[in-house]
């Protein structure tokens, strides 16, 4: 395999991790090109800018983005979680590729926004449907003094970094699980605690939707504007 040619397509991918381009990450979806196994143009957080980095990379002509895998934003995104409608189920956690959002079970979760790649793999697993793209406020990264490609390289390649601390904390977590010594639980009583453990998770979830509805007719009545008839 050619790494180095690797590290290089890699080095002009966004680092979105988002996934549109049919592989697992940027640096899957670098050694699916290297390999001849990927085209150049199914990037669509890297647009053109990124097509043409590759093309030259290797010496092939470039090509309009794939629109069977989407289309990039006309603006840098992060994500943002209504708080109000969160339940803390802690999906968009475990969805989140670089560890941008803070929060723990049955508690209300936040983005980081300076970390936020704007993958937007937190919005599909989220139940609530309380998790949006907005444009990104580029200043608050600290890189915003830099020429626009030195600040958009410097972006990625942290992101490239926190993606790469989250997969070595998983795989931690991983071999910590492996090496722990599990207590089996036999007959009725293993069935039973799993049975109150259910009904419980039920009722948790039963509850934070009840609650979740009322904000939202809440807010819709805050929101609609006044018959001048009903007041009178």
């Amino acid at each position: 395999m050619n790494q180095p040619l690797i590290d290089q397509i890699d080095a002009v991918l966004p680092q979105t991790q988002c996934g549109k381009c049919g592989y697992s990450g940027c640096r899957p979806y670098a050694e699916a090109i290297a390999k001849g196994q990927a085209d150049i143009n199914q990037c669509p957080p890297g647009g053109q800018d990124g097509i043409l980095k590759i093309a030259e990379l290797l010496d092939v002509p470039p090509k309009p983005l794939s629109a069977a895998h989407g289309f990039p934003l006309p603006y840098k995104a992060v994500a943002i979680i209504d708080e109000r409608l969160c339940i803390g189920c802690t999906f968009c956690l475990k969805a989140c590729p670089v560890d941008a959002i803070a929060g723990a079970a049955k508690q209300m979760h936040t983005v980081i926004a300076a970390e936020c790649t704007g993958c937007e793999l937190c919005i599909a697993p989220c139940p609530m449907d309380c998790i949006r793209l907005i444009p990104a406020d580029e200043n608050a990264t600290g890189t915003d003094n830099l020429p626009a490609a030195a600040r958009k390289q410097q972006i990625a390649d942290h992101a490239r970094t926190r993606y790469q601390h989250r997969q070595q904390r998983l795989e931690r977590d991983k071999q910590r699980a492996a090496e722990k010594p599990v207590k089996p639980k036999t007959g009725s009583a293993a069935e039973s605690t799993k049975t109150i453990a259910d009904e419980r998770k039920k009722a948790m979830i039963e509850a934070a939707l009840a609650r979740a509805k009322m904000i939202r007719a809440q807010t819709r009545t805050a929101d609609s504007p006044v018959n001048p008839h009903e007041l009178s």
